[in-house]
């Protein structure tokens, strides 16, 4: 079964910068998408980046372009979520995934698994 496991949360200045990462066992590429989402309490998860596998290609949400990236790592096995100019806003739950398919900054096809999720906080 696919695992994914995230790390790299924790606090983080206002305006700073922080790289969240995701290792990925148990699925076989090319054929799938890699995506983050994030979710705030009592809200629904919302999509944040995604990457086509095969080809690299990213999305980033409208919201988000400009201060958030997403690449492969360079093992192979995993992928990143750059977060720059972080705002207190940006404080959620980041969860990692993957699925069959990319759409938009999030993903469609199943299987659609996700990690359990790493805090991140924005302090002002």
């Amino acid at each position: 079964p696919v695992k994914l496991v995230e790390s790299g949360g924790g606090p983080v200045q206002a305006g700073g910068s922080l790289i969240l990462s995701c290792k990925v066992s148990g699925v076989t590429p090319p054929l799938y998408c890699m995506a983050w989402s994030r979710q705030f309490p009592g809200q629904e998860r919302e999509a944040v980046a995604s990457l086509i596998s095969n080809s690299g290609t990213t999305y980033i949400a409208d919201s988000l372009r400009g201060r958030f990236t997403m690449s492969r790592d360079n093992t192979g096995n995993g992928f990143n979520l750059q977060m720059h100019s972080v705002k207190p806003e940006d404080s959620a739950i980041y969860y990692c995934g993957t699925a069959r398919f990319c759409l938009g900054a999030g993903v469609s096809g199943e299987p659609i698994t996700w990690g359990q999720g790493t805090q991140v906080t924005v302090t002002s």
